[in-house]
């Protein structure tokens, strides 16, 4: 038998059998590796807030760089947006509003967004250590729950609070008595989360609400949408609420701070409004978040409004997280600003603030607890007959919403702890609230 022969009887049918057998095993090795389990992330709550009557699936984390890094980097700490989710199953206690807005003097909002009788403020302030906040104005108080705070419902009877926010728009929320939950209405993408259709339910359902129009539409990692899609939104939403329910308490506005660079992000909004829709933009109330974080593109802080081509605007730095001064004069700009195009004398909701720096950067407890309370202090007795809201005495800001009950990546306001106990800065909190 020669070789030829020998090679093909014995050695080639011999190579043959041993590359099948070499296939099935890299067949199985694949099948196994496809059908293994991929690792698990771990259990953080990074998701965007979505509102839960809708069906849309909540998107994964959302980079939002607040806070800067200890050291200089050119990328700064990346930190998840809110990730409100909680369950729920209740009834409102619903509030009456004002009418649509015309520009001049505003009609009277109900007792149930404002007091029957405005009390005179003290001439002096009380002494820090005695510091409360009265029964009959804490129906301003306010509290945002971000999700991730188990329970957090269930504790909100201590706090003294009159109203919670969670960046969502609900049908039913499982609330203590006196509670009210204010709706928000969401534009990430550039469109309304839940959709015009599903706003309508809800406002039908819930007569009398508080609806807070978009959070943060100015800052790019929250609902991030130019000021001119904002207009178009705002009056899908407003006549999708008002047709579920025209006694609803529409409020406008939801920018991060209210400095002159995001002003001007809703003087476009308003001059969009008025030349595609042929009035003025209708609302019954504004509202705004009032931080003092740098506006400066592709820096830490909130970055610039969408569509607005500055790089640079206040150039705040980490300790003016918790200037009083800066906090105070923020709240008469706006003022200033609602008075100077037509909605001067409107209700003014403060529907989120606090300090997100770490505490290490400088905000221990103690130092928290005098921004809790001065903040406070100035909501509750700062009055202006020109600026403020003459159906309540004048005041300039007629709620107000902490941030937040309890959210882990900015734990420095937080009330609730890991374990689900009263943080110091809540015991602060009960103490001002305290009969």
């Amino acid at each position: 038998m020669n070789a030829t022969t020998l090679l093909k009887r014995y050695w080639m049918p011999l190579v043959g059998g041993l590359c099948v057998i070499l296939g099935l095993g890299l067949m199985l090795a694949t099948w196994s590796g496809a059908s293994a389990p991929a690792p698990l992330p771990p259990a953080t709550s990074t998701a965007e807030p979505e509102p839960s009557p809708t069906a849309t699936p909540r998107p994964t984390s959302t980079p939002e760089p607040i806070v800067p890094t200890r050291t200089p980097s050119p990328t700064p700490t990346r930190i998840p947006t809110e990730t409100p989710e909680p369950t729920a199953t209740a009834t409102l206690v619903p509030l009456t509003p004002r009418p649509t807005h015309t520009p001049g003097p505003s009609p009277t909002l109900s007792p149930t967004l404002e007091p029957t009788a405005t009390p005179e403020p003290t001439a002096a302030p009380p002494p820090a250590g005695g510091f409360i906040v009265p029964p009959h104005e804490r129906h301003r108080l306010g509290i945002s729950i971000p999700y991730g705070a188990p329970g957090a419902y269930d504790l909100l009877g201590p706090l003294g609070v009159g109203w919670v926010m969670d960046w969502s728009a609900r049908g039913s929320v499982n609330l203590p008595p006196g509670v009210q939950y204010a709706q928000t209405v969401r534009m990430r993408g550039g469109v309304l989360r839940p959709n015009a259709e599903t706003l309508t339910g809800i406002a039908a359902a819930r007569p009398g609400s508080l609806w807070l129009i978009s959070n943060e539409a100015d800052v790019r990692w929250q609902d991030n949408v130019e000021p001119q899609v904002y207009a178009r939104l705002y009056h899908e939403a407003y006549h999708a609420i008002k047709a579920g329910d025209p006694g609803a308490v529409v409020a406008a506005g939801g920018i991060a701070q209210p400095t002159p660079l995001r002003m001007r992000y809703l003087d476009i909004a308003l001059q969009t409004y008025q030349a595609e829709f042929g009035a003025p933009l209708p609302a019954q109330a504004w509202h705004i978040h009032n931080y003092m974080l740098r506006e400066e593109r592709d820096s830490w802080g909130v970055d610039i409004p969408p569509g607005i081509p500055d790089n640079t605007g206040k150039l705040y730095s980490i300790e003016d997280s918790g200037n009083l001064d800066l906090f105070r004069a923020q709240i008469y700009d706006f003022r200033r600003w609602m008075v100077s195009r037509g909605y001067g004398g409107q209700p003014l909701i403060v529907s989120e603030f606090g300090v997100p720096m770490p505490e290490d950067y400088g905000f221990p407890p103690e130092r928290m607890a005098e921004f809790l309370r001065e903040t406070w202090r100035f909501f509750l007795t700062a009055t202006d007959g020109a600026l403020g809201d003459p159906n309540d005495g004048g005041r300039l800001v007629q709620r107000w919403c902490w941030f937040s009950m309890a959210y882990p990546y900015y734990p420095t306001g937080n009330l609730l702890d890991e374990n689900n106990q009263w943080t110091p800065l809540a015991r602060t909190w009960l103490s001002y609230v305290g009969d």
